[in-house]
């Protein structure tokens, strides 16, 4: 077994998974859906135990993640890539409307793994094509941030909407507080309690410790792609 892998069993056993299945599929339903078509070709980097891509309602279904324990957990019409996240070659550029990215790019080793990424994703997105990220804000969580073992990048809202840029993508909505830190933090666990935490704004300036993210992929490509690095192993979600 892979040290992601392990990490990931250790972290989540199956009691907190089936509690993470319940909470993302409200999260799809009532939050992420609106950004997503029904007839869109979306792909989840860093999908880990697939909970975004498997509730999210789209015509495609891509989930990137190095992770062994992906491939058994993903929906029959998730098509599972298992290679680093700045290798996306088994899509086409211009082949996906909307990418998401949940609590990964912690995990990559260097912000250069993290630009080489980014750069993967401007190149498969669609003009106009859409990239979602919900991650942990360094500077809400500068605390806990280091708790977990995988944890290599910090990245604050400000940070991460200069790399986005840098990438050739076009920030359009930044929360810099959203969700609680992780599952097992103050997110609340009944369905409907999360439904209102959701449209409850203020609730989220005063528990939110994770950003909220989108970035548009312009009609007009204006910059470049970063390469791959050269070494490094790739990072798996990890879902903290």
């Amino acid at each position: 077994m892979t040290l992601h892998a392990s990490i990931y069993r250790h972290r989540f056993d199956a009691e907190e998974q089936q509690r993470k299945e319940r909470l993302w599929r409200v999260l799809c339903r009532h939050f992420l859906q609106r950004f997503v078509s029904p007839a869109d070709t979306v792909l989840d980097l860093g999908a880990g135990y697939c909970e975004f891509i498997n509730n999210i309602r789209c015509a495609k279904k891509y989930a990137v993640d190095l992770n062994e324990d992906t491939p058994r957990f993903a929906s029959r019409e998730v098509r599972v890539i298992q290679k680093p996240a700045w290798d996306l070659s088994d899509l086409g550029s211009g082949s996906v409307d909307t990418v998401f990215v949940s609590n990964f790019f912690e995990h990559l080793r260097s912000k250069e793994e993290l630009a080489a990424t980014l750069g993967e994703v401007e190149r498969v997105l669609r003009p106009g094509g859409r990239l979602m990220v919900l991650q942990p804000n360094i500077r809400y969580a500068y605390r806990e941030y280091w708790d977990f073992l995988d944890h290599h990048v910090p990245l604050s809202h400000l940070s991460l909407a200069e790399a986005l840029e840098i990438g050739g993508l076009r920030v359009v909505e930044v929360r810099p507080r959203f969700l609680p830190y992780t599952t097992k933090s103050r997110l609340p666990r009944p369905p409907a309690l999360l439904r209102l935490y959701l449209v409850l704004r203020p609730l989220h300036r005063l528990l939110g410790k994770q950003m909220f993210i989108v970035a548009e992929k312009p009609q007009t490509a204006t910059s470049g792609r970063p390469q791959p690095p050269s070494s490094g192993l790739g990072r798996p979600d990890a879902g903290a």
